[in-house]
């Protein structure tokens, strides 16, 4: 645990296990501001412990990895399936999500314990003949899976932090950036045939599959996402209390959660919470944290809507300004700079589509346990596209596709505004 938060770290092993150490080794970083009490709490149902996170990432490669490989080692410990598995029915039963934060033992001190054996092991499969295609799959996916987590654990922890009544801070305070929100530009693009999509050749998700074309109409899209400032509008026109901006799903959660204002903000609208502790809102900064029915109810009030996810992917091979990821430690998302130009597609905060998360023609998921991992939720969840300030750069990918129930808030999630030519 004496590590500090070094998130571009580099090694001089071989490549594979270089990529592997650096990641590995970033999650730990992420971990280095903690006290003993921040590894076990958890806020909501949603989310995970951050002791739950460096379990779940490593017993990942033990099961699915090591565990796979000629002569896999026997388990570290048996009660760990049981207690770190996710969501893969086909390895057994599991721990209820809700009560991870009841997970006192085993401790912080043996959790570090298991990543350290378990990176041992994979050091040596890395070095091995035993190494094969399948297992370098497996090994690519772990990563991306880890980096998932990378995330998540920031997320969870500021939901955490936010929900203490003395709200800690997990990095240093810094006040917003100076600066002013550039009015907001359209850039238009073409309707016809499209393709979407990964291509083969190089790493994704099997729900980026198949390549495929799309058909879209003419559109246009805003060039930056939308701004604390835009939304405070929405909100001092009643927009939290207008049936009419609001699909029905979503008015009747904003009655039961009497919702007012964005996740994180005061009631008073001038503060919000973040990594680096409550601090004053930033007009010009994007608005996020925001819920799917709070993205679409914006739209609607004006006068626009969200882009679907294929118009999303199309208008983001445009060039643009370098994102706002993990890396660049602000932990919060950054403005969009002065001028007109496409900005914001990666980085900052993801944002939401009008899409449904549901297959692309042709999809198949993967046999085994490892087909769990997108293909069973693909219903009644919405895909964003981008990534966030929480994001590590090297695992977002213009394909991207995340999903997220329509209620939830706790990501970074945004709004990028689209309209019909």
């Amino acid at each position: 645990m004496n590590a500090t938060l070094d998130l571009t770290a580099r090694t001089s092993e071989p490549r594979e296990q270089a990529h592997y150490e650096t990641v590995r080794q970033q999650t730990v970083a992420l971990c280095a501001p903690l006290h003993a009490e921040d590894f076990v709490v958890q806020s909501m149902p949603d989310a995970s412990p951050v002791k739950w996170h460096l379990a779940h990432t490593t017993w990942f490669f033990e099961r699915f990895v090591l565990r796979a490989s000629t002569a896999g080692p026997a388990p570290y410990d048996e009660r760990y399936d049981y207690l770190f598995n996710s969501y893969y029915d086909a390895v057994g039963a599991r721990h209820t999500r809700a009560a991870r934060g009841l997970l006192t033992r085993p401790t912080v001190d043996e959790i570090f314990d298991y990543r350290e054996h378990v990176d041992e092991g994979m050091r040596e499969l890395l070095r091995s003949d035993a190494l094969d295609e399948t297992l370098a799959a497996r090994i690519e996916l772990g990563i991306h899976h880890e980096q998932q987590h990378q995330e998540l654990l920031l997320t969870d922890l500021k939901h955490a932090f936010w929900s203490n009544p003395v709200q800690p801070e997990y990095r240093c305070a810094t006040g917003p950036p100076p600066g002013g929100a550039s009015p907001r530009h359209w850039h238009r693009f073409d309707g016809g045939l499209h393709e979407i999509g990964a291509a083969p050749g190089r790493f994704c998700f099997d729900n980026e599959q198949p390549r495929h074309r799309v058909y879209v109409q003419p559109f246009d899209i805003a060039h930056r996402l939308v701004t604390n400032g835009e939304f405070i509008d929405f909100v001092q026109d009643g927009g939290y209390e207008r049936s009419e901006y609001w699909l029905a799903d979503g008015w009747a959660m904003v009655q039961a959660q009497s919702w007012r204002h964005p996740l994180y903000w005061s009631d008073s609208l001038d503060t919000e919470f973040t990594l680096a502790g409550r601090r004053p809102s930033a007009a010009w900064e994007p608005v996020c944290h925001l819920s799917y029915y709070e993205a679409d109810a914006y739209a609607r009030w004006s006068g626009a809507r969200l882009p679907s996810e294929a118009e999303w992917e199309i208008a983001s091979l445009a060039p643009g300004p370098p994102g706002n990821f993990l890396e660049s430690g602000q932990m919060h998302p950054s403005a969009a700079i002065p001028g007109p130009r496409l900005q914001q597609m990666l980085g900052s905060a993801w944002e939401w589509t009008s899409s449904a998360y549901s297959p692309y023609p042709g999809f198949r998921a993967s046999e085994g346990a490892l087909g769990e991992y997108n293909g069973k939720f693909m219903a009644n969840q919405y895909v964003l596209r981008g990534g966030s300030c929480a994001t590590p750069a090297a695992h977002i990918r213009r394909t991207y596709r995340n999903f997220f129930y329509p209620h939830q808030r706790w990501q970074f999630a945004g709004i990028r505004l689209a309209r019909d030519v």
